[in-house]
């Protein structure tokens, strides 16, 4: 069976939509202006800005080197490299499909609630209606009782949109939704944004939030969350910058295009921390608190903070309006190219076309994102997966790719020189010591951490019997999947991966990314 020819970009410019896009997601609203208020205010900018550059942005050209190097997916790219390291792209793909499971969960959720913000339906207690009218959530978390056909009908809606944007391919379908999606995202951001500076009390947020604390940069733990936010924000350790770069053409400009991804990712990150702020701060004025009070992050400021703010401002249905939709795009955005990554897989192990990879691959992960997710455990089952396919998935993945890929195969100096040879700026020894050195330490230490705060207390106090199976199950699970899956032979002639060959034809080409980070912790907080 011979494999189908390989799709490409239609331009430079929708790669980098098309990046940009993967990258700018759910945490980028809700997660890095708490991370930043919490570690120093203006002060956290320059740890955020060396993570940027020592870690973030070499990261993203090593995963465009290795996925415009070898023109696979995950684990046909890894295999290329080295037999063994087939799994470690399995890996990134079980992890992928665990992400997009429950994420598409997170833009359902925001679908109702722009419905929700013209008649703001969740009345005087927005905490009491997220979780009790809008998502009936059980007292604890356990298995699946009920079902919830708010959620349910709207999740569908979702996948629907997905599996038709991916349905169309590469150029038709990925491409031109980005080119849609993040103009509009930044014109509704930008909309938003000015709407919450005119508020009273924003100066009072923006102050809360830049103000610098410069005693915090003698913390390491402020360090470490500016790398963790950076990590978690470039869609970067799960291979989708791997996937979006293997249908670039053969002259593709990696370095300047992961550069100017980095900073557009980040200054994205900039302006929703200006609008969350001046919003928060209008909340903390209107109530007479301190707007520490009113500081909040992940689903807490999205579906509980916001909602109360909508409710109290001149105009708030619009505002409302405007920053749900804000989360669907970038939601959207982001599922694609998580998705995107299994079917590319699917399609270089078997040779598939791309309508029945997209029908088979896309549809069972919708199927088990619909039977698990709206229901009323699916937040338990939500905040479980999300936090330990992040820290004990995609963190440790991108470890474990830098100590094989870096220390035992010694395989950067070849990558430095691929990228040097496709791209207008040259990569020197600081990409080569930020990666063999920096980023594993950096990477290192965030297990270590985390692990530790593991095993002193039980994650959001959950019984350990669940967390044994949504948590620690899932992140395991992952990995004995993928090394399963490199186990087993690769039969199909078209779908095995062949050997690099300069200036091959597969290569010359005639045409030419996920945190996930969602921030879902806090859960039973928000509830309590």
């Amino acid at each position: 069976m011979s494999s189908p020819s390989r799709e490409q970009w239609g331009s430079r410019a929708g790669f980098l939509f098309a990046a940009i896009g993967s990258a700018i997601g759910l945490g980028n609203i809700w997660r890095f202006p708490a991370v930043a208020y919490e570690n120093g205010g203006g002060a956290f900018l320059l740890p955020y800005l060396v993570a940027l550059l020592t870690a973030g942005i070499p990261l993203l050209i090593l995963e465009y080197s290795i996925g415009h190097k070898y023109r696979k997916s995950p684990p046909a790219a890894f295999r290329q490299i080295s037999r063994p390291a087939e799994a470690i792209g399995w890996w990134q793909v079980a992890i992928c499909f665990v992400i997009a499971a429950y994420y598409a969960v997170i833009i359902a959720w925001a679908v109702r609630y722009i419905g929700y913000s013209f008649g703001e339906q969740w009345g005087e207690d927005a905490n009491a209606f997220f979780f009790g009218d809008f998502l009936q959530a059980a007292d604890a978390p356990g298995f699946v009782s009920d079902y919830v056909g708010g959620v349910l009908w709207p999740l569908i809606a979702v996948w629907a949109v997905v599996l038709v944007i991916l349905a169309l391919g590469i150029r038709n379908g990925i491409e031109k939704a980005n080119k849609f999606f993040i103009p509009l995202l930044v014109v509704f951001f930008v909309v938003l944004v000015g709407r919450a500076l005119t508020l009273d009390g924003a100066g009072k947020g923006l102050d809360g939030l830049f103000r610098p604390d410069w005693s915090a940069l003698g913390d390491g733990s402020v360090w470490v969350a500016a790398y963790g936010q950076i990590f978690f924000s470039l869609s970067i350790g799960f291979g989708i910058m791997i996937t979006y770069a293997s249908y670039l053409r053969r002259r593709a400009d990696l370095t300047g295009t992961a550069m100017v991804a980095g900073f557009a990712n980040s200054a994205f990150e900039i302006l929703a921390g200006i609008g969350v702020f001046a919003t928060l701060g209008f909340m903390a004025a209107a109530q007479g608190v301190g707007v520490d009070e009113v500081a909040s992050s992940g689903i807490g400021l999205a579906f509980i903070a916001f909602p109360t703010v909508i409710s109290q401002m001149p105009m708030g249905a619009l505002f409302g309006a405007l920053f749900f939709g804000s989360l669907v795009i970038a939601g959207l955005t982001s599922l694609i190219s998580i998705v995107q990554v299994v079917i590319a897989a699917v399609q270089d192990r078997t040779g598939m076309r791309r309508v029945p990879a997209v029908l088979g691959v896309g549809g069972a992960i919708a199927l088990v994102s619909i039977l698990l997710f709206p229901t009323d455990s699916g937040i338990y089952l939500l905040d479980a997966a999300d936090h330990f396919i992040n820290q004990y998935g995609v963190a440790l993945a991108a470890l474990v790719v830098l100590v094989v890929v870096g220390w035992l195969l010694r395989r950067l100096p070849a990558f430095q020189q691929h990228a040097n040879e496709a791209s207008a700026m040259r990569l020197g020894r600081w990409w080569l010591i930020c990666l063999g050195i920096v980023t594993p330490l950096v990477l290192g230490w965030m297990m270590v951490d985390s692990l530790r705060a593991e095993f002193s207390e039980n994650y959001e106090g959950y019984p350990t019997s669940f967390l044994l199976w949504a948590g620690w199950g899932v992140a395991a699970g992952a990995v004995i999947v993928a090394v399963i899956l490199s186990l087993l032979p690769w039969r199909s002639a078209g779908a095995e991966p062949i050997e690099e060959a300069s200036g091959s034809a597969a290569e010359a080409g005639v045409g030419s990314g996920s945190g996930s980070g969602s921030g879902t912790a806090a859960i039973e907080e928000e509830k309590n």
